[in-house]
């Protein structure tokens, strides 16, 4: 009998020829864009922001959804709050079916810890609560190069241990998932981690994180290799980074407050929360899901690895223009779903 693996993979999905022609299409379109357009370390993350609000960078400027509603959330720091972005469910009309959501869903939004804010999702917000029947609620965490680590991941901190406090008060039910694209899916995984270590008998339903990076000391083997302008590579991501961390030394960016991989999951066995993992094929963060994922799966917990061929960084974004991105959509539909009917 032949042996067989203890690690089973869809190998055929990380194969170039599984990648759709519109796929390659939309791609070339981006390396094309990018590698004439903006560059924000250039003209300054402040200025960068700006343009991107004004639709004067390679993506479309963020789509503002009149249903969204600006709120704030008090940080550790006495007279500062943070600014957060919240979505209802589009059946709950009133202020009285507001406050009987079945929960709430934390989002962190990407940027690479420089660009973004709680005002940039609206869309992935509302579907998010939809599908949920959740309040959904996106943290303006502080932003590097003004407010560098640990500042942004502290504000989401913050915001989760507020929200976890209140949210059955406020929302009509208790904070179910945290979530986020990029560094939005770092920044949740963080989160998590700290809401472990501060909740021992906080159960979230789970963590939906759309192309995550999990290691910003050394970077995985396919940050390495990514050097086409599409979207995202190593070039950009070491900017990122640097920016993020000017002041940790090389050896310390180790250390699980910065890079989520390197924390010692056994010491939460038996409560780590489902967690679903998004991410393309062309992506330079692809190694970061696939590794994140496999090691929740080794220490017991439960994870969903969904790849999709020929996809770039963000790809979630370009829906009508890529059909893997409402396939990744729809797979976190289910398996949303999936959770909440297992509660």
């Amino acid at each position: 009998m032949p042996l067989t693996s203890d690690l089973t993979l869809n190998a055929g999905k990380f194969d170039p020829a599984s990648q759709s022609e519109q796929s390659k299409r939309l791609n070339a379109h981006l390396i094309e864009i990018f590698k004439n357009g903006p560059k924000w370390w250039e003209v300054g993350a402040a200025k960068y922001r700006e343009m991107r609000l004004n639709g004067d960078t390679p993506l479309p400027a963020p789509k503002f959804l009149p249903d969204a509603i600006d709120i704030k959330i008090p940080s550790r720091d006495a007279g500062r709050d943070i600014p957060c972005r919240l979505m209802y469910p589009a059946s709950r009309k009133t202020a009285e079916e507001r406050k009987k959501c079945k929960g709430v869903i934390v989002h962190f939004h990407g940027g690479g810890w420089v660009i973004g804010d709680q005002k940039s999702a609206d869309t992935l917000l509302l579907f998010l609560a939809n599908t949920a029947d959740a309040a959904a609620v996106s943290i303006g965490y502080r932003l590097a190069p003004e407010d560098p680590f640990p500042r942004g991941p502290e504000d989401c901190y913050d915001a989760a241990d507020y929200l976890v406090k209140n949210a059955e008060a406020e929302y009509g039910g208790p904070v179910k998932f945290l979530g986020g694209e990029s560094a939005g899916g770092h920044l949740s995984v963080l989160t998590a981690y700290h809401l472990l270590n501060t909740n021992p008998t906080l159960k979230l339903s789970g963590l939906l994180l759309h192309f995550g990076s999990y290691d910003l000391c050394t970077g995985f083997p396919s940050l390495q290799h990514f050097d086409k302008p599409l979207i995202l590579n190593k070039e950009t991501t070491q900017h990122f980074i640097n920016t993020f961390l000017p002041n940790i030394p090389f050896e310390q960016r180790m250390h699980p407050s910065v890079s989520p991989y390197y924390e010692n999951l056994e010491k939460y066995r038996g409560r780590l929360p489902p967690a679903f993992f998004t991410c393309g094929t062309e992506d330079p963060l692809l190694d970061d899901s696939v590794m994140m994922a496999t090691k929740w799966m080794m220490a017991g917990g439960e994870a969903v690895l969904k790849i999709y061929p020929g996809a770039a960084h963000g790809f979630i974004g370009f829906v009508g223009l890529l059909d893997e991105a409402s396939m990744a959509l729809e797979d976190t539909k289910n398996f949303i779903l999936e959770i909440l009917e297992k509660a």
